[in-house]
């Protein structure tokens, strides 16, 4: 695969992912002990079953021999196993219901063309700061009715909603100007043929996943491959990876957007599955759409060196210019 320069910061784990799938797909790491999981069938498995790969913020702490409570994410439901994270996820779950999303489109449609009239009669504009990073935000910020929670579980729904409700759409949205820059015709046939818009979607979230992979530890004695892991042990979970593995997706290095099956990871799977998805869902068909209507042109990102954001678990870059119209 061809890697022009002003992407190789992108490409780079891919290929390291190829590589590890194929000599390597359940390595623990010789210098912290860790296990590291690259094939789809084995990351499946890793994020389905919670009852032997636990999420437990507190069982990862003991497990790495610090302090679980210190981190308020650690009191999210995105790090607590049954039951209260059934408790916690009940609590908020009717507000991400596709139904109670889909009333949401209104708005969101509103907040899209409100950040696409500062930019359209330019002709170009930093994708991640003028449209993938303020629309998330903006609608997460929405008010809404809740229900009580302690100061901790609060301060770890707050962490969650702006990693789930922000970072994640906003590498999404980024993600998928990348992949339309590399095969460009498909924003010709996205203006022919709207149908199609979903499966950008999709392809986009299994091509350059938002979430490059996540944490879980062993309950018990389990066998992951070849390997025999025991219990306490820190997994991870690569979902780029179990995304671009030749074994489930057929060509898995070619941007499809009519690829069909495409059962992709990119929002886990099991109890943690994650609830933002179809707000994640909509805001990316909702900003897509928009920008079909209104950025007439080819679409061109700038022949500039990407600087990927940092984060160990979150695939997306920090500036993202664009132009349109040529």
């Amino acid at each position: 695969m061809q890697t022009p320069g002003y992407k190789e910061p992108l490409y780079a784990p891919f290929e390291r992912y190829r590589m590890m799938r194929a000599t390597q797909p359940v390595f623990q790491h010789p210098d912290w002990g860790g296990w590291q999981v690259f094939r789809y069938v084995d990351v499946s498995r890793v994020l389905s079953e919670h009852a032997t790969f636990s999420s437990d913020a507190r069982r990862m702490a003991q497990s790495e021999g610090s302090q679980g409570d210190a981190d308020p994410l650690g009191s999210s439901i995105l790090q607590m196993d049954p039951p209260r994270h059934r408790q916690l996820r009940n609590l908020v779950s009717q507000a991400f219901t596709p139904r109670m999303v889909a009333q949401l489109e209104p708005r969101i449609t509103a907040i899209t063309n409100e950040l696409l009239d500062h930019v359209t009669a330019a002709g170009e504009m930093d994708v991640v700061r003028d449209l993938a990073y303020p629309l998330p935000v903006t609608v997460i910020a929405e008010p809404v009715d809740g229900q009580r929670l302690s100061t901790v579980e609060l301060l770890g729904f707050c962490g969650l909603l702006l990693v789930a409700g922000n970072e994640t759409t906003t590498n999404l949205l980024g993600n998928m100007i990348l992949c339309f820059d590399e095969h460009p015709d498909v924003v010709d046939r996205l203006r022919a043929n709207r149908a199609l818009v979903p499966g950008a979607i999709e392809e986009t979230l299994r091509y350059y996943s938002p979430v490059k992979g996540m944490t879980r530890v062993t309950t018990t004695e389990t066998i992951l491959g070849d390997q025999r892991i025991g219990p306490d042990q820190i997994i991870i979970a690569w979902i780029g990876s179990a995304n671009r593995d030749e074994a489930e997706f057929p060509d898995a290095d070619r941007f499809d957007i009519e690829r069909e099956p495409n059962r992709h990871v990119a929002f886990g799977r099991g109890i943690h599955f994650c609830l933002g998805a179809p707000l994640a869902r909509l805001e990316a068909k909702v900003a897509l759409n928009a920008m079909l209507d209104r950025l007439p042109g080819r679409w061109q990102v700038a022949d500039v060196p990407l600087e990927m954001i940092n984060s160990f678990i979150l695939l997306g870059v920090k500036k993202l210019p664009m132009t349109w119209g040529a």
